[in-house]
């Protein structure tokens, strides 16, 4: 493979926190330096940016991938195209399949599917307990041989504390990573938005942001007990975070993540029951949006995560009781986080090192940096390129998305995993 050197582009370095005008070198797939100016080696491809911004690929922790079972939903294939087209040169997919990723043979189907039909990097997770019913934890040691990089329930919250507690303990032994969804089952069931004014005046059955305060407590108390490395999936709430300030003061191996619709978006954008805005954990109160973003800002908060859940328009167009939870986001991910940039709320090192560096790091990745010997997975796009969202332009097979009709900022303009260009393109220099 020739060298490829990308020049006339606006660097974004999450480690050294830097937003720099260079260029930067790829030698074999792999970034091999950047800087001001680097001489150009001979036969070696050359692609000006026109100053457009550089950055590494984003790792995006929590996508569901609906194979097995409900194909017509997401394939590793429309998830690929999607994430390609997004920036996301990694996706790190969900176990909450149809029938859970639970066994080495079922993670051994997903790895291989995606392999033959993902052009971005996919690392499945497995499930914690069989069938992600909390009864017996899975054969957790197996699961890392067949390539589980975690292990997660997701949704379904394990309320037998006993049998989480010896999921952890074990997950300890064998150093793996769990992610755990701090909310308490009990409250939480039926809830269709967040407790409050807004719930009260459409009549919807609510849950309270206590709900993830008492699920976020008592999880920290497991921890506590069995030294787990834990991530919190999606923290939302205010009331959540003392908890989790507490955890990390006390030395406790736990990082957290939120969604990109938790940070973006509140509950008032329901409006007049739109189920498209229907995700869990319901949208939260601006107050809460606000906690978490500033909670993002001075690093309480580790990752950002698009939460990609694609549902089909059946399940979407009902009452909003009745409607499934979940929007797809793997292609809206980067220009809804654009939003943050223009609003002045976060920095573009800022928000790569959450969408980068940081779940890459928890995961014990060599991607999301642009230091010499990682993989040369990147992005270029063109932050203040403005557009209107039109659903059905994604290349998910599934449309249910917020955004539709939003007006957003940032285009990508191409994606490159392991120095290969797997989306858009630049024109090579003379």
């Amino acid at each position: 493979m020739p060298a490829t050197l990308f020049t006339n582009a606006r660097i974004i370095d999450p480690q050294a926190g830097s937003v720099t005008h260079g260029a930067l070198l790829v030698e074999n797939g792999i970034i091999t330096a950047h800087g001001a100016e680097l001489p150009v080696p001979k036969g070696a491809q050359v692609f000006d940016c026109n100053g457009l911004h550089l950055a590494p690929g984003i790792v995006d922790i929590g996508v569901k991938v609906c194979e097995p079972g409900e194909r017509h939903k997401e394939s590793f294939r429309s998830a690929g195209l999607a994430a390609a087209a997004g920036g996301v040169t990694t996706m790190i997919t969900r176990p909450d399949t149809t029938p859970a990723i639970d066994t080495p043979e079922t993670l051994e189907f997903a790895a291989r599917r995606a392999a033959q039909a993902a052009p971005v990097r996919v690392l499945p997770m497995a499930a914690l307990t069989k069938g992600r019913a909390g009864r017996e934890m899975t054969e957790i040691g197996f699961l890392l041989d067949a390539g589980a990089v975690a292990f997660t329930d997701c949704d379904h919250v394990t309320t037998d504390t006993k049998v989480l507690s010896r999921a952890l303990t074990y997950a300890r032994s064998l150093g793996a990573l769990v992610l755990l969804h701090p909310q308490d089952p009990g409250l939480s069931q039926g809830a269709a938005a967040t407790s409050g004014k807004f719930a009260s005046l459409r009549g919807l059955p609510a849950v309270s942001p206590m709900a993830e305060r008492m699920g976020i407590d008592r999880d920290i108390a497991l921890i506590e007990m069995t030294g787990a490395a834990v991530h919190f999936d999606q923290i939302t709430t205010a009331r959540a975070l003392p908890a989790l300030e507490r955890a990390k003061r006390n030395g406790l191996n736990v990082t957290a993540g939120t969604s990109i619709h938790h940070l973006t978006l509140n509950e008032l954008d329901v409006a007049d029951y739109r189920t498209f805005y229907k995700v869990k954990p319901p949208l939260r109160s601006e107050d809460d949006r606000l906690a978490t973003l500033d909670a993002l800002r001075h690093g309480l908060i580790d990752i950002i995560s698009s939460m990609h859940t694609p549902q089909d328009e059946e399940s979407k167009r009902l009452p909003f009781e009745e409607a499934a939870s979940g929007a797809v986001a793997l292609q809206t991910l980067l220009p809804a986080a654009l939003r943050l940039f223009h609003s002045g709320d976060l920095t573009l090192p800022q928000l790569f090192r959450a969408m980068a560096q940081n779940p890459a790091d928890r995961l014990g990745l060599p991607q999301g940096r642009l230091t010499p010997g990682a993989p040369a997975d990147l992005i270029v796009f063109d932050a203040g390129a403005p557009f209107v969202l039109d659903r059905f332009t994604l290349l998910s097979k599934s449309k249910n998305t917020p955004f539709d009709g939003a007006r957003l900022q940032g285009k990508l303009r191409a994606t490159y995993v392991a120095g290969e260009l797997v989306h858009g393109g630049l024109d090579a220099r003379a």
